[in-house]
Order: structure tokens, then C-alpha cells, then sequence
């Protein structure tokens, strides 16, 4: 599904215009942005919560050559599932 889909979904769902709808998603993923950047955790009860963690410096390979590289320390968004996302997609 892509973003234009997902616009056209919630239109229908709630009776707004498409303009609309693309508004107001990209001021949910906006703020989701925001929140993870100065607090770097968000739940949504039964939907799952997003965080904000710290990846270590590590080595690896370059697959063209094979060489060792240091692939640099990286903050990285992971997110968990919560129960009712769970019990939906099985």
C-alpha cells in the first residue's frame, strides 16, 4: 500500500476529503516525528510503541570486495506490536 492509498482509505473512513485526509496524515506522522526525536518513545495502547534506540558501532564486510569496514554507531526507530495489532494480523 502506498501513502496515496492509505489517503483515499481514511477519506472514505471518515467522510473528509482527500486533501484533507493527506493533511491530517501528514500531521499524525509529523508529530509521531516530533515525539520521537525529543522524547524517543511513543505508545499507542493496543496499536504497539515506537522507540528510539542506540545501535553500537560494529564491524562488517564490503560485499563487493570483501574487505572489513566499521559500520558507525546509529540511533534506529524500532517498534513492537501491541496485543490487539497482534491478535488482527494472525
Amino acid at each position: 500500500m502506498t501513502k496515496a492509498n492509505l489517503i483515499t482509505k481514511i477519506a472514505d473512513k471518515t467522510d473528509l476529503t482527500k486533501a484533507d485526509s493527506e493533511r491530517a496524515l501528514n500531521a499524525c506522522l509529523e508529530s509521531i516525528q516530533d515525539i520521537l526525536t525529543k522524547d524517543g518513545k511513543l505508545t499507542l495502547t493496543g496499536f504497539g510503541t515506537f522507540s528510539v534506540d542506540q545501535r553500537q558501532a560494529r564491524k562488517g564486510r564490503n560485499p563487493q570486495t570483501g574487505a572489513p569496514i566499521t559500520i558507525p554507531a546509529a540511533k534506529v526507530v524500532k517498534f513492537r506490536p501491541g496485543k490487539i495489532l497482534k491478535e488482527s494480523v494472525k
